[in-house]
């Protein structure tokens, strides 16, 4: 890994910041792809994993109830959805027909310890008529708050589905 070394310089009476890559030089640690949990990621982590098991076992029956009152939920493509019962209305799926996986990558904790996030990846599989498997994926990020009876809930849930094809990522329109 190279990193990047930032110096003050004096030029002319002038301070500049300059900046250069310096294979020497200590990386900078990033949060969110350490791969040394802290304790609020790592409690995150485990809200995931019972998240993510329910929904496995239980559908989207299942997925829903783990949605707070006024959570949102935001997918590629379509309108908001908004609140717990217009979620579950359209989280009806038969998990011996269609399931949900996900792994998150990262996450934080705030510092007072009543909201968080997560993001990673999740993988929908399927069949279709003829019985063949139908699979999509792509990238979430879940807002998680703490409810006053201290449970916790998703708040936001946004999905974005992966490109088509390699290199359709990130084009300007």
């Amino acid at each position: 890994m190279v990193a990047v070394a930032s110096t003050l310089v004096t030029a002319g009476g002038a301070t500049h910041a300059q900046t250069a890559l310096n294979p020497l030089a200590k990386p900078q640690a990033n949060p969110l792809t350490n791969p040394t949990l802290s304790p609020g990621t790592a409690f995150l982590f485990g809200l995931e994993a019972k998240f993510a098991q329910d929904t496995a076992t239980g559908g989207g029956k299942a997925f829903a109830s783990w949605f707070a009152d006024d959570a949102v939920t935001l997918g590629t493509g379509k309108a908001a959805v908004i609140g717990k019962t217009a979620i579950a209305a359209g989280a009806n799926w038969d998990p011996a027909k269609y399931q949900l996986t996900w792994t998150p990558e990262g996450g934080q904790l705030s510092t007072n310890g009543d909201m968080g996030f997560t993001w990673g990846h999740y993988e929908g599989t399927s069949k279709d008529k003829n019985g063949n498997p139908v699979k999509s994926t792509g990238r979430y990020m879940t807002i998680w708050k703490k409810l006053p009876d201290g449970s916790w809930k998703v708040a936001l849930d946004s999905s974005n589905d992966e490109p088509a094809a390699a290199g359709d990522c990130c084009k300007l329109p």
